[in-house]
């Protein structure tokens, strides 16, 4: 019979370990080079070296310490690095200090009624039938991790805190972007309102002009009433560029983690030469890039956790044990050695019946680890994507700023040359207009390109993994 039941014992922990196996899924890797980049890439750069400008730097340097994205992203961290302290704990023997005080009578047809009926607690006393119980003491358990479910437990949160820090880097980095893209387009406003503001002086003064040569019978009213509507067009002009100004320096300040303030910043800075940029080569991004890293992380800590829904398939043992005092009257409660009270006890679990709850857990923590891989596999080709756009942006801005360089040279002395000609009774006020109209939109285009190949070049280095070192 004792050989019978171990038979049959075996066979139940023998069936309880089977568990299944766990998936292979293809690799996707990265090009060897990008098609239009090189050189070291500018990734590795902290932003207090890449950006140079002064009131720039001090501005990023404020939202690192209070940007409220970032602070909360901070506080991402600390959960999973409680979470981390939490499975470590696991691992370890749980000890609990115990009191307890009761009272308890059985009832008169039960074993232990009769037992108590006829033993004496003192010579000459049995047993009360209503007797009070006193303890204090210690108990312990601890759940002997043969097969790995409490340390691949652990692995993931180590994982998901690595992905947390991963994550605030990401939003970091973005920060730092957003913050220079502000601060760009913030100074190509601020040089259009100037153009604008000139341009308003210029027509005030044409318009004098013609008024004047209207006035001693030279010119004509509707070439007055055309060279009003030029000047109400660019004061309109004027005053959305300001309104513009402060939508700008709120975004700013929102980023900053600020209520509406003036933003100080540098006068000609969007015409500093602009930083070298260096792409590298596609497989730095897995290192530069934080939201690839966080992604990886996240992989792992899916992969961490099939690894546990695996083991749980498999038996456990639980060792528990006790030590304390005990008494039926708390004058003899810490009587030694007599009311020194102990116990030890070891269990094996494995799992049968309910299999179907485990091979559920398992297959959804299959299905998270398949989603993550699928999540890695589209960061890296986004991130790839993005510095292929951004190089081929970078490509374009300069040699559209270039053009526009080339457009203002040529416009350069159309305005006063339009306007000596048509004093002089060679031109006609629409001569001057075209001209006025045709210098001011080369103006504002020429600041547009100078903007965007600045927004560029934060855009390749944000592509390239930079700004959060």
């Amino acid at each position: 019979m004792r050989k019978t039941l171990v038979s049959v014992s075996t066979m139940l922990l023998l069936a309880a370990c089977s568990a299944p196996d766990p998936m292979v899924v293809p690799d996707r890797p990265l090009p060897e080079a990008f098609e239009n980049g090189g050189g070291d890439t500018v990734a590795k750069l902290p932003w207090q070296e890449f950006f140079t400008d002064e009131a720039l730097r001090s501005l990023i340097a404020e939202a690192v310490g209070g940007n409220l994205d970032l602070l909360a992203a901070a506080q991402r961290i600390e959960i999973a690095r409680a979470a981390v302290r939490a499975s470590g704990g696991a691992l370890l023997p749980q000890v609990a200090a115990t009191a307890s005080a009761g009272v308890r009578r059985y009832g008169q047809y039960t074993a232990e009624w009769a037992g108590n009926s006829t033993t004496e607690i003192r010579p000459g006393q049995v047993v009360p039938e209503v007797l009070p119980d006193y303890s204090v003491g210690l108990t312990a358990s601890w759940e002997v991790d043969l097969f790995g479910r409490l340390r691949n437990q652990r692995r993931a949160a180590l994982a998901g805190h690595l992905a947390a820090v991963e994550g605030t880097h990401a939003v970091l980095a973005s920060l730092v972007s957003e913050v220079a893209a502000a601060y760009y387009e913030l100074l190509a406003v601020d040089l259009a309102r100037d153009v604008v503001a000139r341009a308003v002086e210029q027509r005030e003064a044409a318009l004098e002009i013609v008024q004047l040569q209207k006035e001693a019978g030279r010119g004509t009213e509707l070439a007055v009433q055309q060279f009003e509507a030029e000047l109400f067009d660019t004061r309109g002009l004027a005053t959305a560029l300001e309104q513009e100004i402060v939508e700008v320096e709120n975004r700013i300040n929102l980023l900053l983690g600020r209520y509406p303030r003036p933003v100080p910043r540098s006068t000609n800075a969007l015409f500093a030469p602009p930083p070298s940029v260096g792409s590298g080569i596609p497989s730095a991004l897995l290192e530069n890039r934080p939201d690839v890293r966080e992604a990886e992380q996240r992989l792992r800590a899916a992969e961490f956790d099939v690894a546990a829904a695996r083991a749980a398939f498999f038996p456990s043992i639980v060792l528990t044990a006790d030590v304390g005092y005990q008494a039926f009257d708390p004058r003899f409660l810490f009587s030694t050695p007599e009311s020194i009270t102990y116990g030890i006890a070891g269990g094996l679990v494995a799992p049968l019946i309910n299999r179907a709850g485990l091979e559920a857990t398992f297959s959804a923590a299959s299905a998270v680890q398949l989603q993550a891989l699928y999540e890695y596999q589209k960061a890296i080709l986004t991130a790839y994507t993005e510095v292929v756009d951004a190089l081929s942006n970078l490509d374009t801005a300069r040699e559209l700023l270039g053009r526009k360089e080339e457009q203002k040279a040529a416009l350069l002395q159309t305005v006063e040359t339009a306007d000596l000609l048509y004093r002089a009774a060679k031109a006609t006020y629409l001569d001057v207009l075209l001209a006025q109209e045709a210098t001011l939109e080369a103006d504002l285009e020429l600041i547009e390109a100078q903007r965007r190949e600045r927004l560029a070049t934060v855009q390749i280095y944000k592509a390239l993994g930079g700004g959060w070192r």
